[in-house]
């Protein structure tokens, strides 16, 4: 029964593609136009830097340093600092990127691997300072307050996700952290990999551009679906059965959160143009930028396809990233004091280039670097 459903949904939808061909083609385009911006710098330079250093034994020397400190905060093994770092740093999908390759490594359980899963995976710096708060909002000083409720709602997520699955054995560290200990495992994981530095550079790229690509694919597949949706009233239908029963909340804000479920970047564009005051804008910004979007979702699920990771403790832990970061985020609009009320904000048409993306997810990089080698002197010191 249930491929007999895909068949004709994918018929009717390769039938919808045939008859709206300019709409499939714009959308299409728009889709990849948005990756050629904001992902493809964003991501490409660290999938590469992330496999040359996995591959560099420098994941074995800082799960050894920072053991002792992740068990106890996130249940998770050393090794794991690595995939926060560079899930916080690069955005969708990193986390699920190198998540899957330490599970296929054999370096975390599976239901490490799970918890893992459940708190790597952000918006990129790039996007939440360059695209929304400079771009579409017009102010970059929101920037900090959107991307402060979305990081630290989900190390929140990280530490609520240290109670999955827990099993009766303890799997702490029974030795101190030590940079002699950490330098060992990282030169025998060297040794482990024959070859040479050529072959894991072009390795790296290979693999690297055909993520990234795979990335593009599905922006482009979702964002046609979802003019597809909008062609066809569906979005719209669903808004207007919502408002019915929720009527203090208008038609068109429940339309862009029905298109931000769907993808990301619209439903924030969207969520702008159909509120006029700033903490609701915020609200509906960090909400949808929480949850991700169905687009991320499926290629997270297609990350994953390959090892024996659960999806349903991911889409648990997105719905839980985006109530929280709401929440955050209103809570640090009372702190910052930021007025609120009769404020119409205006979009800007401010273009983002490569190197507000490069330059904000070096400095983001380089801070989770900076804290990793703090807690790590802090763990040698007291041990």
């Amino acid at each position: 029964m249930f491929n007999v459903a895909r068949v004709l949904t994918l018929s009717f939808l390769a039938l919808a593609m045939f008859i709206y061909p300019q709409e499939v083609l714009s959308s299409a385009a728009e889709g990849l136009t948005l990756w050629w911006r904001f992902v493809l710098p964003a991501l490409l330079p660290f999938f590469i830097l992330s496999e040359l250093l996995m591959t560099s034994g420098f994941v074995h020397f800082l799960g050894v340093l920072l053991e002792s400190f992740m068990r106890p905060v996130f249940r998770l093994p050393g090794k794991a600092a690595f995939v926060v770092a560079m899930g916080y740093t690069s955005g969708f999908p990193m986390g699920a990127v190198l998540t899957a390759r330490l599970r296929n490594d054999g370096e975390i359980t599976r239901e490490e691997g799970e918890r893992l899963l459940a708190f790597t995976n952000n918006p990129s710096p790039g996007f939440m300072f360059g695209a929304v708060a400079s771009g579409m909002l017009g102010k970059p000083s929101l920037g900090i307050l959107l991307a402060g409720s979305v990081y630290l709602a989900n190390l929140i997520v990280g530490f609520l996700f240290r109670f999955y699955r827990v099993t009766s054995v303890s799997q702490q560290s029974s030795s101190f952290p030590s940079f002699r200990r950490a330098w060992q495992e990282m030169k025998n994981a060297q040794n482990r990999d024959r070859r040479t530095f050529g072959q894991v550079l072009g390795d790296a790229i290979k693999q690297s551009t055909n993520t990234v690509l795979m990335v593009a694919g599905f922006m482009a597949f979702f964002a046609v679906i979802l003019r597809l949706l909008n062609l066809w009233h569906i979005t719209f239908l669903l808004a207007s059965l919502s408002h019915h029963i929720i009527q203090i909340i208008p038609v068109s804000v429940f339309q862009a959160l029905f298109n931000g479920i769907f993808e990301m970047t619209l439903g924030c564009q969207e969520a702008i143009q159909a509120l006029f005051l700033l903490d609701q804008q915020v609200a509906l910004l960090a909400l949808l930028m929480g949850w991700g979007g169905l687009s991320v979702f499926a290629q997270v699920a297609g990350l994953i396809s390959g090892t024996d990771l659960r999806f349903s403790s991911f889409l648990i832990a997105r719905t839980l990233h985006a109530i929280i970061a709401l929440g955050l985020s209103q809570v640090f609009l009372m702190i910052a004091k930021v007025p609120t009320s009769n404020q119409l904000v205006q979009i800007s048409e401010t273009p983002v280039f490569f190197w507000n993306t490069w330059h904000l997810s070096s400095l983001v990089f380089m801070g989770c670097l900076s804290i990793l080698a703090v807690l790590a002197l802090v763990r040698v010191r007291h041990s």
